[in-house]
């Protein structure tokens, strides 16, 4: 498996209202990061502050600069500390990147899903809680 390339696929896909915030998350960007709140509706993500219309893409994506013309397109995440928790967790398995096509995959991981799973699952390990499962 390789690392993190920061393609976007998985922003770019679930950013558009597919994913969620937790009350305790929500709570604490009200009080803590306003600039992330202003753009929760009832307790959904991402809608724009002025019109309240959903986002089609997380207002927060951005795209890092070209070193040369050449370079493939990275993408960052500007609240990556306080990004949801569903944003935490991705990629949580191997079909789900299969699926997405995240780059992260390789060809050899597909042979043995089993092992490629706890590789996954160690990688992860610091993004998912202890109960995650």
């Amino acid at each position: 498996m390789k690392d993190c390339n920061q393609c976007g696929k998985c922003c770019i896909k679930y950013g558009d209202g597919a994913l969620s915030a937790t009350a305790d998350e929500i709570a604490l960007w009200e009080i803590f990061n306003p600039e992330i709140y202003a753009y929760v509706k009832d307790d959904e993500i991402w809608f724009d502050p002025d019109t309240k219309e959903q986002l089609t893409r997380c207002p927060f994506l951005g795209v890092e600069p070209k070193s040369k013309a050449s370079d493939s397109i990275k993408y960052t995440c500007s609240i990556y500390l306080n990004r949801p928790e569903d944003c935490r967790h991705y990629p949580s398995s191997i079909n789900e990147m299969v699926i997405d096509e995240c780059e992260m995959i390789e060809s050899i991981d597909l042979i043995n899903i089993k092992k490629s799973q706890a590789t996954l699952d160690r990688l992860m390990k610091g993004s998912r809680h202890l109960n995650y499962s």
